[in-house]
């Protein structure tokens, strides 16, 4: 019977395995750097992990970004395997689970730094990820779950990427269908995204000045383009 170690970790499995694929012989790891650890710092560059919670990072961004470049790396789960294991690490289950994200899903996240995505030393790379997560029927988890607890998450594959260096890059962002002006409900059909993460973009991109409200007719803004959007570098 298969079975997985279980162990409290600070750090996840999955944080892990991305650091060391990003570390090179010139970066140190897990450095105290303006009075913050960094995940790895070079002469040049930072390379900061971060799978979740980009609201408690903005005061930490935005010092290393006055310091040095900053490559900031988001792993998003394109499928996701759901591990239980009993208290003792034997495996009850393994399942796909039915959501699977896809690059616009960033800005369920980016939306939370959006001030800070046009600072010219400032590079995010998207990650498309296979990963477990590891959950333990230990009865201390939330009752959604019914008292199983998500213990890790374990990297299984990078199946693709995407690197915005500028603020032009996240114009891709918009499909070639829109019309010249639109509202978020043309981008979430255009998109094929919920209307909720088509605010979110909108949002993103009015803040970092690749767009600008054209009109606001019926409470429904329309959106454009902003002037000299496109030669943002």
């Amino acid at each position: 019977m298969e079975t997985y170690t279980i162990g409290e970790l600070n750090e996840s499995s999955l944080h892990k395995a991305l650091k060391a694929r990003y570390m090179e012989p010139e970066l140190s790891a897990e450095v105290l750097f303006e009075g913050y650890v960094v995940d790895l710092l070079g002469k040049e560059e930072i390379i900061e992990i971060q799978t979740a919670n980009f609201s408690g990072l903005k005061a930490k961004l935005r010092k290393l970004l006055d310091e040095r470049d900053v490559r900031l790396v988001y792993p998003l789960p394109k499928d996701k395997w759901i591990v239980k294991l009993s208290s003792e690490g034997e495996v009850l289950s393994r399942r796909l689970s039915p959501k699977h994200c896809h690059f616009d899903d960033a800005f369920h996240e980016l939306v939370y730094i959006a001030e800070l995505l046009s600072r010219p030393n400032l590079k995010v790379e998207i990650l498309l990820i296979q990963e477990e997560e590891i959950r333990v029927d230990d009865g201390r988890g939330s009752w959604r779950r019914k008292g199983v607890s998500i213990r890790d998450h374990r990297l299984l594959d990078v199946l693709s990427s995407v690197t915005l260096e500028s603020p032009r890059d996240y114009l891709c962002f918009l499909p070639d269908c829109l019309g010249e002006t639109f509202t978020n409900q043309n981008l979430a059909e255009a998109g094929r995204l919920t209307v909720s993460l088509a605010r979110k973009i909108t949002y993103t991109l009015r803040k970092m000045g690749l767009l600008e409200v054209r009109k606001t007719q019926d409470r429904k803004h329309y959106y454009a383009k902003a002037s000299g959007g496109d030669e943002l570098e």
